[in-house]
Protein backbone atom coordinates (compact mmCIF):
# COMPACT_ATOMS: atom_id res chain seq x y z
CA UNK A 1 0.00 0.00 0.00
CA UNK A 2 2.91 2.21 0.97
CA UNK A 3 4.96 1.37 -2.13
CA UNK A 4 1.59 1.92 -4.35
CA UNK A 5 0.97 5.55 -2.95
CA UNK A 6 4.86 6.19 -3.10
CA UNK A 7 4.38 5.38 -7.02
CA UNK A 8 1.86 7.90 -7.27
CA UNK A 9 3.36 10.33 -5.53
CA UNK A 10 6.28 10.38 -7.75
CA UNK A 11 4.24 9.61 -10.74
CA UNK A 12 2.05 12.95 -9.43
CA UNK A 13 5.53 15.15 -9.35
CA UNK A 14 7.02 13.81 -12.75
CA UNK A 15 3.54 15.09 -14.57
CA UNK A 16 3.88 18.52 -12.27
CA UNK A 17 7.82 18.54 -13.42
CA UNK A 18 7.02 17.96 -17.32
CA UNK A 19 4.05 20.33 -17.07
CA UNK A 20 6.80 22.94 -15.69
CA UNK A 21 8.73 22.41 -18.11
CA UNK A 22 6.57 22.74 -20.89
CA UNK A 23 5.72 26.06 -20.05
CA UNK A 24 9.58 27.19 -19.16
CA UNK A 25 10.56 25.68 -22.89
CA UNK A 26 7.15 27.68 -24.46
CA UNK A 27 8.40 30.57 -22.53
CA UNK A 28 11.57 30.54 -24.06
CA UNK A 29 10.11 30.07 -27.52
CA UNK A 30 8.67 33.17 -27.43
CA UNK A 31 10.40 36.08 -29.53
CA UNK A 32 11.26 39.36 -27.93
CA UNK A 33 9.41 41.78 -30.06
CA UNK A 34 6.89 41.52 -33.05
CA UNK A 35 6.48 44.27 -35.56
CA UNK A 36 3.55 43.97 -37.11
CA UNK A 37 2.48 45.79 -39.86
CA UNK A 38 -0.63 45.75 -43.01
CA UNK A 39 0.45 45.69 -46.57
CA UNK A 40 0.53 48.86 -48.75
CA UNK A 41 -2.25 49.93 -50.99
CA UNK A 42 -3.17 47.33 -53.47
CA UNK A 43 -4.78 47.52 -57.43
CA UNK A 44 -6.38 44.28 -57.12
CA UNK A 45 -5.68 40.51 -55.89
CA UNK A 46 -2.47 39.93 -57.08
CA UNK A 47 -0.61 43.19 -56.79
CA UNK A 48 -0.34 46.76 -54.98
CA UNK A 49 -0.91 49.74 -56.76
CA UNK A 50 1.53 52.64 -57.29
CA UNK A 51 1.05 53.75 -54.15
CA UNK A 52 1.23 50.82 -52.11
CA UNK A 53 4.92 50.29 -54.11
CA UNK A 54 5.87 53.75 -52.99
CA UNK A 55 4.66 53.04 -49.36
CA UNK A 56 6.84 49.69 -49.24
CA UNK A 57 9.80 51.24 -50.62
CA UNK A 58 9.30 54.51 -47.78
CA UNK A 59 8.66 51.51 -45.30
CA UNK A 60 12.53 49.85 -46.07
CA UNK A 61 13.95 53.58 -46.60
CA UNK A 62 12.76 54.86 -43.02
CA UNK A 63 11.59 52.60 -40.73
CA UNK A 64 12.52 48.81 -41.47
CA UNK A 65 15.67 48.72 -44.05
CA UNK A 66 19.06 48.39 -42.98
CA UNK A 67 20.16 51.70 -41.69
CA UNK A 68 16.60 52.92 -42.11
CA UNK A 69 16.54 56.96 -40.94
CA UNK A 70 13.75 56.56 -37.88
CA UNK A 71 14.78 52.72 -37.98
CA UNK A 72 12.46 50.93 -35.74
CA UNK A 73 14.65 48.69 -34.16
CA UNK A 74 17.23 49.16 -31.66
CA UNK A 75 20.63 49.63 -31.72
CA UNK A 76 22.32 46.60 -32.85
CA UNK A 77 19.22 44.67 -33.57
CA UNK A 78 17.98 42.88 -36.99
CA UNK A 79 15.10 41.24 -37.99
CA UNK A 80 15.39 37.31 -37.11
CA UNK A 81 12.53 36.86 -39.50
CA UNK A 82 10.14 38.61 -42.02
CA UNK A 83 6.84 36.87 -42.33
CA UNK A 84 4.31 37.65 -44.95
CA UNK A 85 0.95 36.29 -46.16
CA UNK A 86 -0.31 37.39 -48.98
CA UNK A 87 1.00 38.23 -52.55
CA UNK A 88 0.15 41.89 -51.39
CA UNK A 89 1.86 41.51 -48.09
CA UNK A 90 5.49 40.05 -49.98
CA UNK A 91 5.33 42.54 -52.20
CA UNK A 92 5.12 45.48 -49.58
CA UNK A 93 8.14 43.35 -47.46
CA UNK A 94 10.41 42.68 -50.04
CA UNK A 95 12.34 45.49 -50.60
CA UNK A 96 12.92 45.51 -46.57
CA UNK A 97 14.13 42.15 -46.60
CA UNK A 98 15.81 42.70 -49.47
CA UNK A 99 17.76 45.53 -48.03
CA UNK A 100 18.85 42.93 -45.26
CA UNK A 101 19.69 39.99 -47.19
CA UNK A 102 17.14 38.23 -46.21
CA UNK A 103 14.25 35.53 -47.26
CA UNK A 104 11.06 35.85 -46.83
CA UNK A 105 9.33 33.71 -44.67
CA UNK A 106 6.32 33.00 -46.74
CA UNK A 107 3.04 31.50 -45.12
CA UNK A 108 1.63 31.94 -48.85
CA UNK A 109 -2.22 32.64 -49.15
CA UNK A 110 -2.76 32.94 -52.88
CA UNK A 111 -5.85 34.19 -54.65
CA UNK A 112 -8.21 31.40 -55.99
CA UNK A 113 -10.64 31.52 -59.07
CA UNK A 114 -14.13 32.37 -57.23
CA UNK A 115 -17.83 33.93 -59.07
CA UNK A 116 -16.40 36.54 -60.87
CA UNK A 117 -12.90 36.78 -60.34
CA UNK A 118 -10.32 35.90 -58.09
CA UNK A 119 -10.22 36.14 -54.10
CA UNK A 120 -8.29 35.60 -50.81
CA UNK A 121 -9.82 32.19 -49.34
CA UNK A 122 -11.00 33.32 -45.72
CA UNK A 123 -10.43 29.75 -44.46
CA UNK A 124 -6.67 29.68 -46.03
CA UNK A 125 -6.51 32.73 -44.39
CA UNK A 126 -7.46 31.45 -41.14
CA UNK A 127 -5.28 28.47 -41.97
CA UNK A 128 -2.17 30.26 -42.56
CA UNK A 129 -2.52 32.50 -39.60
CA UNK A 130 -3.07 30.34 -37.19
CA UNK A 131 0.20 28.36 -38.37
CA UNK A 132 2.36 31.53 -38.65
CA UNK A 133 1.25 32.39 -34.98
CA UNK A 134 2.28 28.90 -33.81
CA UNK A 135 5.71 28.96 -35.13
CA UNK A 136 6.22 32.37 -33.88
CA UNK A 137 5.54 30.93 -30.25
CA UNK A 138 7.32 27.86 -30.97
CA UNK A 139 10.21 28.61 -33.38
CA UNK A 140 13.51 27.86 -30.68
CA UNK A 141 15.59 29.80 -33.41
CA UNK A 142 13.03 32.98 -33.34
CA UNK A 143 13.58 33.03 -29.16
CA UNK A 144 14.19 36.23 -27.90
CA UNK A 145 14.40 37.74 -31.16
CA UNK A 146 12.51 40.51 -33.09
CA UNK A 147 10.33 39.27 -36.26
CA UNK A 148 8.67 41.61 -38.41
CA UNK A 149 5.21 40.40 -39.42
CA UNK A 150 3.26 41.49 -42.47
CA UNK A 151 -0.30 40.31 -42.60
CA UNK A 152 -3.74 41.29 -44.09
CA UNK A 153 -5.51 43.39 -42.07
CA UNK A 154 -8.52 41.66 -41.35
CA UNK A 155 -6.26 38.44 -39.92
CA UNK A 156 -4.59 41.13 -37.43
CA UNK A 157 -7.51 42.55 -36.11
CA UNK A 158 -11.08 42.50 -36.66
CA UNK A 159 -13.48 41.99 -34.05
CA UNK A 160 -16.78 40.85 -36.52
CA UNK A 161 -14.72 38.28 -38.10
CA UNK A 162 -13.12 36.57 -34.85
CA UNK A 163 -16.76 36.56 -33.78
CA UNK A 164 -18.86 35.15 -36.73
CA UNK A 165 -16.23 32.93 -36.77
CA UNK A 166 -16.07 31.62 -33.38
CA UNK A 167 -20.11 31.17 -33.39
CA UNK A 168 -19.93 29.33 -36.61
CA UNK A 169 -17.30 26.48 -35.04
CA UNK A 170 -19.19 26.76 -31.63
CA UNK A 171 -22.67 25.57 -33.74
CA UNK A 172 -21.17 22.90 -35.65
CA UNK A 173 -19.19 21.55 -32.78
CA UNK A 174 -21.73 21.35 -30.19
CA UNK A 175 -21.90 17.76 -30.21
CA UNK A 176 -18.26 17.52 -30.26
CA UNK A 177 -15.35 17.90 -27.84
CA UNK A 178 -12.48 19.74 -30.23
CA UNK A 179 -11.88 23.42 -28.96
CA UNK A 180 -12.50 25.99 -31.28
CA UNK A 181 -9.77 27.91 -33.09
CA UNK A 182 -8.92 31.64 -32.89
CA UNK A 183 -8.25 33.13 -36.46
CA UNK A 184 -6.58 36.66 -35.94
CA UNK A 185 -3.22 37.39 -34.54
CA UNK A 186 -4.97 39.75 -31.90
CA UNK A 187 -7.27 37.16 -30.92
CA UNK A 188 -4.37 34.09 -31.34
CA UNK A 189 -2.07 36.65 -29.19
CA UNK A 190 -5.16 37.44 -26.67
CA UNK A 191 -3.78 40.92 -27.16
CA UNK A 192 -7.08 42.05 -25.45
CA UNK A 193 -5.26 41.19 -22.19
CA UNK A 194 -3.03 44.41 -22.66
CA UNK A 195 -4.04 47.59 -22.46
CA UNK A 196 -4.64 49.78 -25.48
CA UNK A 197 -5.02 47.29 -28.00
CA UNK A 198 -7.55 48.36 -30.84
CA UNK A 199 -9.86 45.75 -31.42
CA UNK A 200 -9.98 46.11 -35.02
CA UNK A 201 -7.64 47.20 -38.20
CA UNK A 202 -9.99 49.79 -39.77
CA UNK A 203 -10.18 48.74 -43.66
CA UNK A 204 -8.78 52.56 -44.71
CA UNK A 205 -5.62 52.87 -42.12
CA UNK A 206 -2.20 51.43 -43.77
CA UNK A 207 0.04 53.57 -42.37
CA UNK A 208 0.65 52.22 -38.63
CA UNK A 209 2.98 49.93 -37.07
CA UNK A 210 1.81 47.21 -34.29
CA UNK A 211 5.02 47.28 -31.80
CA UNK A 212 4.32 44.16 -29.21
CA UNK A 213 7.19 43.14 -26.67
CA UNK A 214 6.86 39.69 -24.80
CA UNK A 215 7.38 39.07 -21.39
CA UNK A 216 11.33 36.73 -21.42
CA UNK A 217 9.51 34.91 -18.18
CA UNK A 218 5.91 33.68 -19.16
CA UNK A 219 6.31 34.23 -23.04
CA UNK A 220 3.11 36.47 -22.87
CA UNK A 221 2.59 39.53 -24.78
CA UNK A 222 2.94 42.46 -21.95
CA UNK A 223 3.48 45.60 -23.86
CA UNK A 224 1.69 47.32 -26.95
CA UNK A 225 2.93 50.72 -28.67
CA UNK A 226 1.07 52.08 -31.69
CA UNK A 227 3.81 53.78 -34.79
CA UNK A 228 2.44 56.14 -37.07
CA UNK A 229 4.40 56.00 -40.12
CA UNK A 230 5.60 59.62 -41.29
CA UNK A 231 8.08 59.63 -44.51
CA UNK A 232 10.12 62.48 -45.89
CA UNK A 233 11.72 63.05 -49.04
CA UNK A 234 11.51 61.39 -51.79
CA UNK A 235 8.24 60.00 -50.10
CA UNK A 236 6.50 62.47 -48.82
CA UNK A 237 3.83 61.88 -50.66
CA UNK A 238 2.94 58.51 -48.90
CA UNK A 239 -0.25 59.26 -47.58
CA UNK A 240 -0.53 59.36 -43.37
CA UNK A 241 -3.79 59.85 -41.63
CA UNK A 242 -4.95 59.13 -38.43
CA UNK A 243 -5.84 55.71 -37.13
CA UNK A 244 -9.43 54.97 -38.32
CA UNK A 245 -9.64 58.45 -40.78
CA UNK A 246 -9.93 58.26 -44.57
CA UNK A 247 -6.48 58.24 -46.10
CA UNK A 248 -5.71 61.52 -47.35
CA UNK A 249 -3.21 61.95 -50.94
CA UNK A 250 -4.38 63.61 -54.04
CA UNK A 251 -6.94 61.18 -56.48
CA UNK A 252 -3.43 61.49 -59.16
CA UNK A 253 -1.73 59.28 -56.32
CA UNK A 254 -4.26 56.93 -55.64
CA UNK A 255 -4.86 56.04 -59.43
CA UNK A 256 -5.21 52.46 -60.12
CA UNK A 257 -6.17 51.50 -56.17
CA UNK A 258 -9.24 49.80 -55.16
Amino acid sequence: MMRSRRMVTRLLAGMILAVSMAAIVEAQAAPARIILLRHGEKAGPWQLCALGMERARALSAYYLGRNAQKSLFRPGESPKAILAISMHTLDTIFPVAESWEMPVTFYSAMPEPRGDGFHLSVERLNQRTREAVRDILAKPEWAGQTLVVDWEHDHIAKTKLDRDHLAAARDAAKDRSEPVERITIYDLLHLDRIKGVPYTWPSDTYDYFWIIDFDAQTGQPSAFTMVKQEFGPPFAAVPHNDWGTPEGGSPASRAGCT
